[in-house]
This record gives C-alpha cells, structure tokens and sequence, in this order.
C-alpha cells in the first residue's frame, strides 16, 4: 500500500510538471520580452555605433560639403626688418646715408570670398552622393537594428526552452529520488532486490548530471543575452516559459515584402543611386568651372629708412575666373570607366541578392512549416505518453511490468518533452528570421 502511495506521488509530480514551470522562479527576477528589446534598444552597442556613423553621413550631406556655398577666407599679418642699410649717391650734392638698425613694419590684412558659380554641374552629383550615403547610413542603422532585435527574440525564447527543459530535469530528478525511496522500503522489507536499488540510485545520478548540464547551458544561455542587450545587472534572471507562435505566414506575401523592404536590398539600390552620382560627378569635370571672387584689402609700411616714413594702400577687388582642364594625363577617362564598371556592378549586385534573398526566405520557410508541423505532432507524442506513464504505472502495481519498464515509460515522456520544447525553439527562430528577411521585424515588433 505505501508502495502504491509513493508512485501515485511520482505520476502527480510528473503530470503537475506543466503548473511547475509555469511559476516564476523565487529569489529570481523575471525579464520579459519587451522589457528585453526595450534594454537592447537602448544599451546595445552595435546599435549605438550605427546610430552614430548614421548621425556622421547625416552632417556630411549638406550643401556646403557638396560645394553650392561660397568660401570666405581672411587673413592678416605683421612683418617686421631690422636692417643696417648704406646708400651711396653719385651725386656729390646728395650725401651718402649708412643707417644702423633701420627698423620696416609691414601691416596687411584683408578678405576674400570665391564662389564657384558653374562646374558642370558636379555640386548637384555630389549632394545626391551625400544623400543617397545618408539614407545608406540610415538603412544600416535600422538594419542592425533588426539584427540585434532578432538575436533578442531568439535568445530570449531560447533561454524559455531551456529553462522548461531544466525543469522537466527537475522533475526527473524528483522522480528518481522517489524510486530510490521506494526501492529501499523494498529492499528493507525484503520484496525488492539489491539490483533494483542500484538501477535506482544509476538513474537518479544519470538525471542529476543530466541537469547540471541543462542548468550549465542555461546560464550560458543567460551570459549570451546579456552581451547582445549591452546591460544587465545580473545573470540570475528568469524569463516567460511560453513560446508563442504568430499567425501563420505567407510564402508569396514574404517574398514580396522581402523583394520590396528588405534592408540588403535597399543598401544595394542606394548604393546603385551613389554610383549613378559618382558617374556625373566625373562627367562634369569635362566642363569648365567658372567661379567669381571679390574681397577687400589694406596694407601700411612704416620704415624708418628711406625717403617716406610710411605708405598705405587699401581698397577692393573683385574678378571673374574660368578654368578648364585641357589635360590631365586621361585620368578623367579612367575614372569615368572604373565609375560605370562600378555601377554596373551594383546592378549585377541587386539581381544577385533578389534571387539569394528569394532562395534564403523560401528555405527558411520549409524549417519553418517543418517545426510547426512537428509542433502540432509533439504535443500528440506528449499527450499519448502521458497516458502511458499512467498505464505503466497501473501494470507496474499489479506487477505485470518491471521498474525498468517503468523507466522506459518515464524516459519516453521526458523525451517528448524535449522533442516539443526544440521544435518550439525552431519554428520561433524560423518565424524570427522570416520577418526579419522581409522586412517586417522591426515594424511589428515596434506596434507590438
């Protein structure tokens, strides 16, 4: 009769796992997704880099960078002789002059402004340049973005499963122990035998190692988020068990959203559009550059030699200048061929990464429907299995199994609880990627 009662108390442990790992972890702070992304948001590094090269291709692309402004200059000075100086005349009615430490001061200063007014148009290719660079800055600033939110929510969900999976161990190991008690209580009153006992105390040491490895895993799981979110106070937190799968996905609607928004893609069209500019910059170099120019000058010389003590001179100027390069060794015709074959290649690089991109989402999408479908099928496994603990354990009491028998049973759930556990972790990894190929990770988990 005790025997009974102690495996009634093993299938209640085993059948009550769902309710244990639902329950938050005492002593331990639960992180929740959103708080997750929210912290990586806000502390990853990666992100912080890209946000501020993004700020940088935002300062360059102005029109004074692309050379539409004026260029004002100013300058002054104040250069000073000290001489010994001795004229000799010819004339005997002007007598000869040897000054010692004659002293000349020079004052000069003024301002100049030139503004390039026509230079075949290369101002206006270069602020397209500088735009098109921006927008590639700030594309890469979300596609990273999207890269770290992607390793949040995979991260995140992986450290669920492996924390359900530590807790099936648990469960396990409770499990065994109950054996071992049970088998001792046989071999006491003399209906077990020596064999059980130690298959017993086998089993239970097998489940212990069993989870310390799970539990080792886990923290490393714990250490892995907390690098990519950038902060975290401590690695003993605990998250939400549920893996939750969204609707459905659309192999169709994930192409073309992946073909129009995915951010490699836009990268390579903006830098096509770069490439396009480059073009005409050089182009216009083939034109001449006429620019006009004015300022204002003075300038005062004080000598204490010769036959003025000072002269000044002041005033403004003001010209109009056209240049032309007749030739510069062909390097124009170079560039203008290296900048085609450059361009060209941005072309051939978007066609390459629509069919990559196009392949990359429609395999993904197989792993995708494979772990939902082995979804649906695990938890079938687990449900029979559960009923087969209950009916090994009924044979079991009637002795018509063996305890090894019964080990095999609790074995086979365990392992199907395992089995449930990973086909979650891939079909939420494979949804994770998915949207983010298409473009649509970031703004779905901003609206959620």
């Amino acid at each position: 009769m005790n025997r009974l009662k102690s495996l009634s108390q093993i299938v209640t442990v085993f059948l009550c796992f769902g309710v244990m790992v639902s329950l938050p972890v005492q002593a331990q702070q639960t992180l929740s997704l959103e708080d997750a992304i929210r912290l990586g948001m806000e502390k990853n590094f990666a992100i912080r880099i890209a946000e501020n090269n993004a700020r940088i291709a935002d300062n360059n692309a102005s029109i004074g960078n692309a050379g539409f402004l004026p260029v004002v200059t100013a300058d002054g000075s104040i250069n000073e002789r000290i001489e010994d100086n001795t004229t000799v005349y010819g004339s005997p009615s002007i007598p000869d002059r040897n000054d010692e430490g004659a002293r000349t001061t020079v004052y000069n200063y003024g301002i100049d402004a030139t503004w390039t007014l026509f230079d075949g148009l290369t101002m206006f290719a270069a602020f397209d340049r500088l735009a098109a660079q921006k927008e590639i800055s700030e594309v890469q600033a979300r596609q990273q973005v999207e890269l770290v939110l992607a390793d949040i929510i995979t991260g995140y969900y992986e450290i669920a499963g492996q924390q359900k999976a530590a807790a099936v161990l648990d469960s396990t190991v409770k499990i065994s122990e109950e054996r071992i008690r049970i088998a001792e209580s046989a071999w006491d009153i003399g209906s077990g035998s020596e064999y059980d006992l130690l298959l017993a105390r086998g089993d239970y040491n097998a489940d212990r190692a069993a989870l310390i490895r799970s539990q080792t895993s886990l923290s490393q799981l714990k250490i892995v988020l907390t690098s990519v979110l950038g902060d975290l106070p401590s690695y003993d937190f605990a998250v939400n068990p549920e893996i939750e799968m969204a609707e459905l996905l659309e192999l169709d609607a994930l192409i073309d959203d992946a073909l129009a928004q995915n951010r490699q893609l836009t990268i390579a069209r903006l830098t096509e559009r770069s490439a396009q500019a480059e073009i005409r910059e050089v182009r216009g170099e083939w034109f001449p550059e006429v620019s006009v120019s004015g300022g204002y000058g003075y300038q005062r010389t004080e000598a204490s030699a010769g036959f003025a003590e000072f002269s000044e001179t002041d005033g403004f100027s003001y010209g109009v200048t056209a240049r032309l390069n007749l030739f510069d060794g062909l390097n124009k015709n170079r560039r203008m061929q290296n900048a085609q074959i450059t361009a060209k290649n941005e072309q051939l690089r978007i066609e390459e990464l629509q069919l990559q991109i196009t392949a990359e989402v429609s395999r993904v999408y197989a792993q995708y429907l494979d772990a939902r479908s082995l979804i649906e099928l695990e938890q079938e496994n687990l449900d029979i299995n559960k009923e087969t603990v209950d009916i090994a354990l009924e044979r079991y009491r009637l002795g018509t199994i063996s305890a090894i028998e019964l080990r095999e049973a609790q074995q086979s759930l365990l392992d199907a609880e395992n089995r449930l556990i990973d086909a979650q972790i891939q079909a939420k990894a494979a949804e994770t990627e998915l949207l983010r190929l298409s473009g649509r990770l970031l703004s779905e988990e901003m609206e959620d």
